[in-house]
């Protein structure tokens, strides 16, 4: 399905997979980051929720590999 992009909704995602991992806030409101800033670079307004996950995935594999095992 089509949805606006949501970085709160990236962000509590983000936040649940990480819990109690080694990984900072920091880091992850740069994935947010980063993914917006792609995203809007697109000039689409509305995307698939499976594009979005895809984005995120990519960037937490390269972090912690629990993290990315808990977000899929």
């Amino acid at each position: 399905s089509l949805q606006l992009f949501n970085r709160n909704k990236i962000l509590t995602g983000l936040l649940q997979a990480c819990y109690k991992r080694p990984v900072t806030t920091a880091q992850i409101n740069k994935i947010v980051d980063d993914i917006e800033t792609e995203l809007k670079n697109t000039l689409k307004t509305e995307f698939k929720t499976s594009e979005i996950g895809v984005l995120v995935m990519e960037r937490l594999k390269e972090l912690d590999d629990v993290s990315y095992v808990r977000f899929a």
